[in-house]
């Protein structure tokens, strides 16, 4: 496998510290850029502002309204995991969640970062070991462990897969209601991807991009190219914080 380094730049632009209008209904969000170039290509990465989604809507009938319209031959769907995961009634109440010891013991070792909680408090490491299973979260913490004596990080995922990886707790920044939720990852997410392609005739990816990392999900097609859309993606166009930007559309520029 290759280790060279994607060739991906950031198309220069002016933050400003307002989302950026288009008239035709796509926003840019603070200190993100509408275009990236990534192995030569221009794409642009259109955000959709919608209303707070949750578990009383149906995603399928939120990209119809919202992204569908906006969409045009050779684009590409994206959606956020957590705008998903609400529409599944996977978005958990803190007061809910009675996290064990196990829990409350393995938190404390999560490396924290500016960008999310992730598994760093009881309530979400006690949500990953239902979702994972006890043997998977002490396994993946086992190594981890053995990763941090020779400085690697990034084992525990890496053993607890994508369930794990992609459970989101209450940040300062997080969108109301979602401020007091532990949201997981959604459920079938190819599926998923698949039956909102069915619907708008678009393709889409359902994916999970923050600050530092990102993956893909799901996807409505297998021969979607993953590798590639993370790059597209890398720098998180959708925002981090209260943006209410939970999908967007992937272009090629003209």
């Amino acid at each position: 496998m290759s280790t060279k380094e994607p060739n991906v730049q950031n198309t220069p632009e002016t933050p400003e510290e307002i989302q950026r209008e288009f008239p035709e209904g796509y926003v840019v969000n603070p200190e993100k850029n509408e275009t990236v170039t990534v192995d030569g290509t221009v794409y642009r990465r259109l955000c959709i502002k919608t209303h707070v989604i949750t578990d009383k809507d149906n995603i399928v009938d939120v990209v119809e309204k919202y992204a569908a319209p906006l969409a045009q031959p050779g684009d590409i769907i994206f959606i956020t995991e957590k705008a998903v995961a609400c529409t599944q009634n996977r978005a958990i109440p803190m007061e809910d969640i009675h996290p064990r010891p196990l829990a409350r013991f393995l938190s404390k070792f999560v490396l924290k970062t500016p960008y999310g909680i992730g598994l760093g408090i009881p309530e979400t490491m006690e949500m990953a070991i239902q979702e994972c299973g006890t043997f998977k979260i002490l396994f993946a913490a086992a190594v981890s462990a053995i990763g941090k004596l020779f400085h690697k990080r990034g084992w525990f995922y890496d053993i607890a897969g994508y369930k794990a990886r992609s459970i989101d707790g209450p940040c300062h920044f997080t969108l109301p209601p979602y401020n007091h939720y532990v949201v997981l990852g959604p459920d079938k997410p190819d599926e998923t991807a698949a039956s909102i392609t069915q619907r708008v005739g678009v393709p889409v990816a359902i994916t999970d991009i923050n600050d530092i990392e990102g993956q893909i999900l799901g996807t409505s097609d297998k021969k979607m190219d993953r590798d590639l859309l993370v790059k597209i993606l890398k720098d998180n166009p959708l925002g981090q914080c209260s943006e209410q930007t939970p999908m967007g559309i992937i272009r090629k520029a003209s």
